[in-house]
């Protein structure tokens, strides 16, 4: 027996191996509500635009919103021989208002009802990432501020490189997800188009209008070309590439997070709440959660690249390879999600080591620049010279096994004669990072000002995504 829903053209049943590889309802049933949605808008434009009655449209848009009330509570029953969530929904719809249901899909096609389905869960899902990506900021925003004056070692290489402070780490992730949030928001303001009217491909014959059915589902607009608007999944790679960029954002928190709680390091503690014991080694305080998160980037940015490689051939309008485009969707933004969510919490959750932090900054003659810096300003030489002199002043302490601030002056007055006293004002790191008060740098008094800058605008953001030419922040 054919299918009932679109098998008049087929006088047999497909084969089981067909049937098994064709349907798709075991993952798009996560799009149900939207599917409703989509299709009570559909059915009051239908109704006013006077392509169905009034009587069967308010049939259509009851019996619709009684099966999302089914799907909501559990009790909604799939059937993998419908395929996909729009026959399973029009085939309930069928047994409970009759014929009534048949006209539902008048003027539409699979094509534009998934292209509108799939819009509206990315557009939420934007929208939900968008409020964590913020919550985040404001972790990190908060930590920057308590922590503004407490000095750490900043690496280049992972090499200790010159003294920054904690808060300052934390504001440069700020900055990250700040990019993130525009990337979401612009990734939103390209996608808020509605495909719904567009049909299979070449638009429909029947007097719809399709600017009450975009604004009844909060599109600023109809998509302008119907074979675009069937073939797109632009929005979806988008999506997927800013989840990416942000994932890998998190990945590199994560990165620090392992390395900072190690015993080597022990910048940082983390509670019971994100880690985990070791199965024999009882002393062990593992960062599995910071390792998750590390390990879920892979998983999200390997979601953007299948689809892309699914979409990379295919020609207009609409082919079945598009049926692809979900899974990986619905993997990966939930679990960007997921990430937000642990992130925030292991930012929050994590107490900085003061002592340990301030004890490695100053390893590994961390303020050297600060003494080339010294000979260019007090004594006038070439950076490049001076460059040449400090380098020849770290070799002599590291020769006497001395940090440089504990070199006595005679030694570095071997090396230059114009050496004198005052250089020791600048070799401490509280010296160090408190003279890094050009724009951008790591000077407590500058940290505590971008902090505070980020929390009050934060306060201030938006509870949804920004919207189309807006800022995000």
């Amino acid at each position: 027996m054919s299918n009932r829903m679109w098998g008049g053209r087929f006088s047999e049943s497909p084969d089981a191996i067909m049937e098994e590889i064709n349907a798709s309802i075991d993952f798009d049933k996560a799009l149900a509500a939207q599917d409703i949605a989509g299709s009570q808008a559909h059915a009051a434009m239908l109704a006013k635009a006077g392509i169905i009655s009034t009587e069967d449209a308010d049939k259509i848009i009851a019996g619709l919103a009684e099966i999302g009330r089914d799907f909501a509570e559990g009790r909604f029953k799939v059937s993998r021989s419908l395929e996909d969530i729009h026959m399973n929904v029009e085939a309930r719809l069928a047994e409970l208002i009759g014929e009534a249901a048949g006209r539902l899909h008048t003027a539409r096609s699979r094509n534009d009802q998934i292209a509108t389905d799939f819009k509206l869960y990315v557009r939420e899902a934007l929208d939900e990432l968008d409020r964590q990506v913020v919550a985040l900021m404001r972790a990190l925003a908060a930590k920057a501020e308590a922590h503004a004056g407490t000095v750490m070692p900043g690496f280049t290489h992972l090499q200790s490189a010159q003294p920054v402070t904690f808060g300052h780490h934390c504001l440069a992730y700020v900055e990250m997800l700040a990019r993130d949030r525009g990337r979401l928001a612009d990734c939103r303001g390209r996608l808020n188009e509605c495909p719904l009217g567009s049909a299979a491909l070449a638009g429909t014959a029947f007097p719809i209008d399709r600017k009450m059915t975009a604004e009844a589902l909060g599109f600023a607009r109809p998509t302008a070309n119907s074979l675009d608007a069937v073939s797109d999944r632009d929005f979806a790679m988008e999506a997927l590439a800013a989840a990416s960029i942000c994932a890998v954002h998190l990945s590199r928190l994560a990165e620090e997070i392992v390395i900072w709680s190690s015993a080597q390091f022990r910048f940082v503690k983390l509670s019971d709440k994100f880690t985990t014991g070791s199965s024999i080694m009882p002393q062990k305080r593992n960062p599995d959660a910071a390792e998750l998160v590390r390990a879920k980037a892979g998983r999200i940015v390997g979601a953007l690249n299948a689809l892309i490689i699914v979409m990379k051939g295919l020609p207009l309008a609409y082919c079945k390879d598009m049926q692809e485009d979900k899974e990986p969707v619905f993997d990966a933004l939930p679990s960007l999600s997921l990430c937000l969510a642990a992130m925030t919490g292991m930012v929050g959750d994590m107490k900085p080591n003061e002592t340990a932090m301030r004890e490695a900054a100053g390893v590994g003659f961390a303020t050297a620049t600060d003494l080339a810096d010294w000979l260019v300003r007090e004594v006038g030489m070439p950076f490049r010279e001076a460059h040449h002199v400090t380098g020849r002043i770290v070799a002599e302490a590291e020769a006497r096994g001395l940090d440089l601030g504990e070199l006595p002056l005679e030694v570095m007055r071997k090396v230059h004669e114009k050496i004198d006293a005052s250089v020791f004002d600048v070799l401490s790191v509280d010296a160090s990072v408190s003279s890094r008060r050009s724009e951008g740098g790591t000077a407590p008094e500058n940290v505590r000002e971008r902090a505070r800058h980020w929390r009050t605008l934060l306060e201030e953001a938006p509870k949804e995504a920004a919207q189309p030419g807006e800022s995000p922040v």
